[in-house]
């Protein structure tokens, strides 16, 4: 909703950066999966801190709905002081009861997408929140009228105090601001425009089936999202591929859908961009959090700078693995697929916790129990659950964590870890600022859930009693730089590919498409990699591709996040409090302001060089312990 606050009806969701991430039910390895009925309780977060069933839902739903009207008795007032005073708090009280509702709907949904039931309830929070946006839609173009010097007065009343930062980014948006009645009709088109990314999400988890598959021990499985992941862990290369070609196959049959929808979703972008008065997609997108164009621009250059680098692993990859080429599905397995590491669900809270400690007794904690005893988590997966992992934090509720956990796999303790630097940012945030400042954005964000996996890295390295091991950890530390950075630079240059293409007028077909992804495949993966045709099919797999410009800030915030685990592990408590500070921030600073007092600069191309150094020396290192 485009009034006084970010987020109307939603939670705050951050999900993991790699959506291979997700796993096989605890309760049942093998087979179909379970019903979401038959999931015990304990293995499922606890939502009754919103609302304790879904009558109650219904009943604040239908209280906030009727609060919608209340809007237009501001309308033509807005000068006045004391009129903005308690408009301001009429919109940010709507907003707070509006975000408690669709946070109950949301991550019900989340549980099983193919239940009609909390899908209408997701589609019925949208519907009051795009009719509340149309009818507050009047105040940004009724402030931003008011003459300059009148604005300033006005805001530098006393009483304006816990709201003045925000009142001043809503004079930043001047610019980009319109008349009223257009600011109206843009507001209408708010259910409209989240086509694409709910059409997407309904065919990825809901619609979409893989079949059966033969694991390596003969037992048939089901192909998921979730079971992908898995298979392409293992060390059968003969079972990889057929996993591979057998995923892909689904996409294949669904391409033209996929780029139907994909392309409507940059329309949608460019269109916004178009109407606010934007030179381009990318520049409207970075705005939003005050992201100069130098540190979108400054990642891509330096990661082009060390993909000698990358291709270098790639070689000692499929040198040291035995194989005739390498290919995508080599990728995840690790290079000494025999070094096995299982965790149960609070073995993997034990390992995470202790990889803390550096964070202080209070972080940890409040974690422990958070995840143990308090019901913040959902683990496992059953049939029609959202895939991969997210932590949707809110004002009112938990900290909720999705996870499809699978304590065979590894990768899943890291994205435990990443999930909790979210629901960690967002349990500190929310009890250091007010509502209005503490919904921190996505672009700080992914530095507390990245920070979280650096010190799980450290922490199990420090364990390593031999050089297999040690090996097998850097071998995994690699592939996270390779993954985050990397992979998901190579994703925003997509990105900004096809944006500026089709704000060109280039058509975006399913050939065109599959085309800039190819090249950009070539160019990341390098002369002496297979590069497989149904690979191309990726684009249209990707949830954050039908988000827009999301992507680059899991590159930026690892980053950040290697810098400042270096800056807390070697320092003492100054440089841990500073970082505690950062998360307690919210977004009562402009994000590269609370990174600065956490002490980097994403503006300067050494934040993106030091982390590229340390990944040419971690292939070093592997080929010394290999």
């Amino acid at each position: 909703m485009d009034n006084m606050n970010q987020y109307i009806g939603q939670p705050l969701v951050f999900c993991k950066k790699n959506d291979f991430l997700v796993g096989l039910s605890q309760t049942e390895t093998a087979g179909a999966l379970p019903s979401r009925e038959s999931v015990a309780e304990a293995d499922t977060w606890d939502l009754t801190c919103l609302f304790a069933s879904d009558a109650d839902w219904e009943k604040e739903f239908s209280a906030w709905e009727k609060r919608v009207p209340e809007y237009d008795r501001f309308k033509g007032r807005l000068t006045q002081a004391d009129e903005l005073l308690a408009y301001v708090n009429f919109d940010l009280s709507f907003s707070r009861q509006g975000e408690k509702i669709g946070s109950y709907a949301f991550l019900k949904s989340a549980q099983d997408v193919a239940n009609g039931k909390y899908q209408e309830m997701v589609a019925r929070v949208q519907n009051v929140s795009v009719r509340a946006s149309q009818a507050s839609s009047f105040m940004r173009p009724e402030l931003l009228a008011m003459d300059e010097a009148d604005w300033q007065k006005l805001i530098i009343a006393p009483e304006f105090a816990p709201f003045r930062f925000m009142l001043q980014r809503i004079a930043r948006d001047r610019p980009h601001t319109l008349s009223a009645n257009e600011e109206q009709l843009l507001a209408m088109l708010g259910e409209f425009a989240s086509g694409p990314s709910k059409i997407f999400g309904q065919l990825n988890n809901a619609d979409l089936r893989f079949g059966m598959i033969k694991d390596e021990t003969g037992r048939e499985i089901e192909l998921t999202n979730g079971t992908f992941s898995v298979l392409l862990h293992k060390p059968d290369r003969e079972l990889r591929k057929t996993t591979f070609h057998q995923f892909y196959k689904a996409y294949d049959d669904h391409k033209n859908t996929l780029a139907a929808t994909l392309n409507s979703s940059i329309q949608k972008d460019n269109y916004y961009a178009k109407a606010r008065k934007f030179d381009n997609g990318l520049d409207a997108a970075l705005f939003n959090e005050e992201v100069p164009r130098v540190v979108y621009d400054n990642l891509i250059a330096g990661i082009h700078e060390t993909l000698p680098a990358l291709y270098r692993y790639y070689d000692l990859r499929k040198r040291k693995m035995g194989l005739p080429d390498i290919r995508m599905y080599d990728t995840y397995v690790p290079i000494l697929s025999d070094i096995t590491m299982r965790h149960t669900w609070e073995q993997a809270v034990d390992v995470v916790i202790e990889s803390l400690r550096p964070l202080g007794q209070e972080y940890c904690t409040v974690l422990h129990d958070g995840l143990l005893s308090h019901r913040w988590s959902d683990r496992y997966e059953n049939r029609g659950k959202r895939s991969g992992a997210f932590s949707a934090g809110t004002y009112d509720g938990l900290p909720y964590i999705l996870m499809n956990y699978q304590q065979d796999v590894i990768e899943h303790v890291f994205t435990l870890a990443h999930e909790a630097g979210h629901s960690m940012h967002s349990w500190y945030s929310v009890r250091n600022q007010p509502y209005q400042y503490y919904d921190y954005v996505i672009f700080v964000a992914e530095v507390a859930s990245t920070f979280n996996e650096q010190l799980l890295t450290r922490h199990l390295l420090n364990l390593a009693d031999n050089d297999r091991q040690r090996a097998w950890l850097v071998n995994r530390e690699i592939d996270s730089i390779r993954g985050t950075i990397f992979r998901q630079t190579m994703f925003a240059e997509f990105e900004k590919i096809t944006h500026d293409a089709a704000w060109a007028g280039e058509p975006l077909t399913v050939d065109r498409f599959r085309e800039v992804y190819g090249q950009l495949l070539h160019r990341y993966f390098g002369p002496d990699f297979t590069i497989d045709d149904d690979l191309t099919l990726e684009c249209f797999r990707i949830p954050h591709f039908y988000r827009g410009f999301y992507v680059y800030k899991y590159a930026t915030g690892l980053s950040a996040a290697i810098a400042l685990a270096q800056r807390v592990l070697q320092g003492g408590d100054r440089e841990r409090d500073e970082y505690l500070s950062f998360l307690k921030g919210g977004c009562s600073k402009e994000p590269l302001d609370l990174l600065r007092d956490a002490g980097i600069d994403m503006t300067q191309p050494e934040t993106i060089r030091g982390p590229m150094q340390k990944f040419a020396s971690l292939v070093d290192e592997l080929e010394r312990l290999l």
